[in-house]
């Protein structure tokens, strides 16, 4: 078990949060109070780490155009964007075979002469960082040894990240290089910077620009502004990018990507981005309709892990994700399924972004059958296999209310894919009344299930 529990490290470039106790809750102290204070870089980070294709995106891609009666392009090939021959070989050297959704109509705009700026709405997984990159090295002269693209991301590791895509696709490019404009990167002042990509954290590249003069804003051909809702939510960086942005040439090629688009991510575009192209992806609707839900009336923890038992011993088990309000819960349930031999990993706040990446492998290798989380890993997270969600725990927040929109996002982690999945609720009858609310608010049917009738739950198919 101490191989599975590691203590938490701080990632260089996120601040670590302190995450406030709340009142009157059950089980409630310092270090099992739940939300684990996960930022949105780490989230981004970790998504960036356990995508190994693209996803296919059920969202709908609405583009507004800044010359609307221009022609809408769109490529349905790499072939189509008429690319050099490094680059292509690059891309399917990735195992891109075919633009993803945002590719198909982003790359068109993106790549189109004269430049055009673009404000693009992207989840993690969509390719919007193959196309961005893609942008920049085809914006990149290899014969001039200066920056000319500049890419800002919110932490020291997106953009490593970045730029490991930007080495992969680039391979075939010999001549074009990256430098990385990071905290701990030092450059001694007067160095001249010969690398045509630059990408770094607002902070550092604003020093690079304007105290050490290394980088020539006047030069920059194409400017990347990544992770733009986590740049808004990360103290002064808006600032920085926005006196950065101040200082390139008008012609610069002006690209923003964005997770999520609030009015503050909108009024944040706005003003950096002049005369922008814009492509937003219409939210998803999860829906319950492919799930069966059901609950289980408990006494106790150890009623919840008898019961627990009980169902998992009379259901053909894919996979499943286990979900418990605290770390404390999370923790003691580890201990006890893997004390009866089960196959079970733990994902909780503590874990680094590394170490929670590679749990999260290796439950989608097969290698634990049983997932064992907190809500960090409530969104974002497909896995094929599981067939079954259990709440261990309802979601609450911090007024013990009901928490609709995690309780979704947690159980939307089975039925994915068009397959049906079975949700089970593990409920103190103290707490019925919160699951009550929770079905009148989905308008869905939550069965009660006696976890003690074995022939009950084995005549329960998916």
């Amino acid at each position: 078990f101490s191989n599975v529990i590691h203590p938490r490290k701080n990632l260089r470039g996120i601040k670590s949060p302190t995450v406030p106790n709340v009142d009157g809750s059950v089980n409630n102290t310092e270090e099992d109070d739940e939300e684990d204070g996960v930022e949105l870089a780490a989230n981004s980070l970790l998504n960036k780490l356990i995508r190994q294709s693209l996803v296919e995106s059920s969202h709908r891609v609405e583009v507004l155009q800044k010359d609307p009666s221009s022609p809408l392009y769109s490529v349905k090939t790499f072939e189509e964007l008429r690319l050099k021959e490094e680059l292509l070989k690059g891309i399917y050297a990735m195992g891109f075979n075919r633009p993803s959704k945002i590719q198909e109509m982003a790359l068109p705009m993106m790549l189109a002469h004269p430049p055009q700026n673009l404000i693009a709405q992207s989840q993690s997984g969509t390719g919007k960082t193959a196309a961005f990159v893609l942008a920049m090295l085809s914006r990149v002269n290899a014969l001039e040894l200066f920056p000319q693209c500049l890419c800002l991301a919110p932490t020291y590791e997106l953009a490593l990240q970045t730029g490991r895509v930007v080495e992969r696709m680039g391979k075939f490019c010999v001549d074009v290089q990256v430098m990385y404009a990071v905290r701990g990167n030092r450059i001694a002042r007067g160095t001249d910077v010969t690398k045509q990509i630059i990408i770094g954290t607002p902070g550092t590249v604003l020093d690079w620009c304007f105290k050490q003069k290394l980088i020539d804003l006047t030069k920059i051909r194409v400017f990347v502004l990544d992770e733009a809702d986590v740049m808004i939510d990360t103290q002064g960086f808006s600032d920085q990018s926005i006196r950065i942005q101040r200082a390139l040439p008008s012609k610069c090629q002006m690209l923003l990507f964005s997770a999520t688009f609030e009015d503050s991510v909108w009024q944040f575009a706005e003003r950096i981005i002049p005369d922008p192209n814009v492509i937003k992806l219409r939210k998803e609707e999860l829906t319950l309709n492919n799930i069966r839900q059901y609950y289980v009336l408990c006494r106790s923890r150890k009623d919840k892990y008898q019961a627990l038992c009980n169902i998992y011993g009379g259901i053909t088990v894919g996979q499943a994700i286990i979900f418990c309000q605290t770390r404390q819960n999370a923790k003691w349930l580890t201990v006890e399924m893997m004390q009866d031999g089960h196959q079970v990993s733990l994902l909780s706040g503590e874990l680094t972004v590394d170490q929670r990446a590679s749990v999260i492998q290796r439950f989608r290798d097969g290698k634990e059958k049983v997932l064992i989380t907190t809500n960090v890993c409530a969104r974002g997270i497909d896995v094929k296999q599981v067939t079954i969600v259990v709440n261990f725990d309802l979601p609450v927040n911090q007024a013990e209310e009901p928490d609709y929109e995690t309780y979704l996002h947690r159980i939307g982690r089975t039925g994915r894919f068009g397959k049906k999945g079975l949700a089970f609720n593990m409920v103190e009858v103290d707490k019925l009344p919160l699951l009550m609310r929770i079905q009148d608010h989905f308008n869905s049917n939550i069965k009660q299930l006696d976890p003690e009738d074995m022939d009950e739950i084995e005549k329960i198919e998916y």
